[in-house]
């Protein structure tokens, strides 16, 4: 097994900070029932030394292990982070021990990154969005609103 491998492995079997914040101030969700990789952020700030800090960091998730691993790390990596410092965090920061991705498994920080920045946007509502499930699990089994149109092309 490799480095790598060893290292999801350790991060699955003692994962950090899964589950929701019921008070989180900023909520971020990422993917979609339809692909499978689905990922819900939870962030909860608090005031320290004159800055508004992430106090905690949680998530949700259905994919491969390697999303839950890079979740899991940087749930930990944001603690103490201003918005703006964990704004400017890539992917590849996020995996925290992991280290690089295999190019298989980029998506998987990648999806990480997105519902952090989700959670972070200033458009964001401070609470879970209406159009979403207040779980990530009710929102895989929502009916799609939305109907599906085929254009063909010439």
């Amino acid at each position: 097994m490799s480095s790598f491998e060893s290292k999801v492995q350790e991060a699955l079997a003692n994962p950090k900070n899964q589950g929701e914040i019921p008070d989180a101030d900023a909520v971020g969700t990422v993917g979609s029932p339809e692909c499978g990789d689905m990922l819900r952020m939870w962030l909860k700030f608090t005031e320290k030394d004159g800055k508004r800090v992430i106090d905690r960091a949680s998530f949700q998730a259905f994919g491969c292990q390697t999303a839950i691993a890079v979740a899991s790390m940087a749930t930990e990596l944001l603690k103490g982070k201003t918005a703006e410092e964990a704004q400017q965090l890539s992917a590849r920061e996020l995996a925290g021990d992991l280290g690089a991705l295999p190019p298989m498994k980029i998506h998987c920080g990648q999806l990480v990154e997105g519902a952090l920045r989700n959670a972070l946007d200033s458009s964001a509502p401070v609470t879970a969005p209406a159009a979403t499930a207040p779980t990530l699990a009710a929102d895989l089994n929502r009916q799609a609103t939305g109907k599906i149109r085929i254009v063909p092309i010439d």
